[in-house]
């Protein structure tokens, strides 16, 4: 016992290590290795204790899964990341959950003793939780990929029932603690749960999928900590505390990010509704910027700063960025990329895309580093980007992300957007910085048009 508790000690601290370690790009890689070995030693431990199944069956479950994560893992492209991390909230919602009412069953049917408080309020809350988490996931799930739409997804007394069956919840988790938990009441808990994650998910826009998903990440978190309390296992107590805490922070971030609260956005999304002001506000007039122009455009700059956003992840163009980038340091030119805490449909999403083209950590820089440098770059190239360079979030009171925090692209010498159309961002609002007189629009797939740009300042 004293071995094993030794093992939980150890695995917390690696834990604790590998997220600290996260922190950092540099580090992450490790970091991110560390946790695992964590894990397995957690789960070396955890089998040392297990009677009821033998050594074969948990080999073999651990080999399917492992078969499994590894074909995924090689099938899975960069850009379905989001809906990836998505489906693993939900599952780790959907095994707390899983946990929690086999443990009901357990201790009701067959060791038919009574549980305690702190039993009865840990398995209420894994499922409240976890279920909310997995149905959660999967409706972020299905608007990641398209399945259903992006745009939320609204009623009327939309709320209201959100409250009712809230409300309801917390009766019958009260009837429960002052009564015993019985298979009624925790099937009408389990059935409330799952409502409750789709109808919270469905009004959220895409725009706020990376606060979603960081939210549900740290709801998979907390559920894995409820049912530590269940278990009496002290690593996954302590592994789910580190999720939920971490998560909740990254929220933070991600809301400070957008200028906007929690509530708001589990309240409603973007690109809900379009002012009556923005639709009869002044046309944009924009200026078309062909492949030749531009590659002299790059040609001449001394400093480039490149904008990604979900644009590039659809169009798969973060390789051709990098034979951009090495083309242009080849020619001694200062280039950098400028990363919006919101960009993409997850955390880090630009992050990631970037780091597996092999763009060097260091050109990497975080809004809040590189925006004063806008102002004496000679060109900045948005590559799909939209919302996170919209000058209305300071210019214009009444649009929705009015007081968002961006990148001041709008204040380079000259700006070349790659775009395919001039379709607007999940906020619904026209980009003022396309009409601005240092825009330039250079239309078309991006791969396609930045591997011509290549080829093109080649050329020169």
């Amino acid at each position: 016992m004293i071995l094993i508790q030794i093992l939980y000690l150890i695995a917390s601290v690696l834990f604790i290590i590998g997220i600290k370690m996260m922190n950092k790009t540099k580090e992450a890689r490790a970091g991110n290795l560390w946790s695992s070995v964590g894990m397995l030693i957690a789960i070396i431990a955890t089998l040392m204790q297990i009677n009821m199944v033998s050594i074969t069956e948990i080999l073999a479950c651990i080999a399917i899964g492992s078969a499994i994560g590894l074909y995924y893992a090689y099938k899975v492209e960069m850009t379905q990341i989001p809906e990836m991390v998505s489906l693993f909230n939900g599952f780790g919602g959907l095994a707390s959950v899983a946990v929690a009412i086999s443990d009901f069953w357990l201790k009701t049917n067959v060791n038919m003793l009574s549980m305690g408080i702190i039993i009865t309020i840990s398995i209420i809350l894994s499922v409240f939780i976890g279920a909310i988490t997995f149905t959660g996931s999967m409706v972020a799930f299905l608007k990641l990929n398209g399945k259903i739409t992006g745009n939320p997804i609204t009623f009327k007394g939309q709320h209201l029932i959100n409250l009712i069956l809230l409300l309801v919840f917390i009766g019958a988790s009260v009837f429960a603690g002052v009564n015993q938990l019985d298979t009624t009441t925790i099937i009408i808990l389990t059935i409330i749960s799952l409502l409750l994650g789709i109808l919270t998910v469905l009004p959220i826009g895409g725009a706020d999928m990376p606060v979603v998903i960081s939210l549900l990440n740290s709801y998979s978190g907390m559920a894995a900590c409820a049912t530590g309390f269940i278990l009496n296992n002290n690593v996954l107590i302590v592994a789910g505390s580190l999720v939920g805490a971490s998560g909740i922070i990254l929220t933070q971030i991600m809301c400070k990010a957008m200028n906007r609260s929690l509530i708001n956005v589990l309240l409603g999304g973007f690109g809900q509704t379009v002012t009556k002001l923005e639709e009869d506000g002044p046309e944009i007039i924009v200026k078309e910027v062909g492949v030749e122009e531009a590659a002299m455009l790059f040609d001449g700059a001394s400093s480039v700063i490149v904008v990604p956003g979900y644009g590039m992840a659809v169009a798969q163009a973060q390789h051709v960025i990098r034979e951009l980038y090495e083309l242009c340091e080849k020619r001694n030119i200062d280039f950098k990329f400028a990363i919006h805490p919101v960009a993409g449909r997850m955390p880090g999403h630009m992050n990631v895309l970037l780091a597996e083209a092999n763009i060097s950590y260091d050109k990497l820089i975080e809004m809040d580093q590189i925006n004063d440098e806008f102002s004496n770059t000679d060109l900045v190239f948005v590559v799909g980007a939209n919302d996170v360079v919209n000058p209305a979030a300071h210019t214009n009171p009444k649009s929705p992300i009015y007081g968002m925090p961006i990148l001041n692209a709008s204040k380079a010498r000259t700006v070349i957007v790659s775009k395919r159309s001039m379709g607007k961002g999940y906020a619904g609002v026209e980009n003022e910085l396309f009409g601005y007189p240092n825009c330039l629009m250079l239309f078309g797939d991006a791969k396609q048009t930045i591997g011509k740009l290549v080829l093109a300042l080649k050329e020169l």
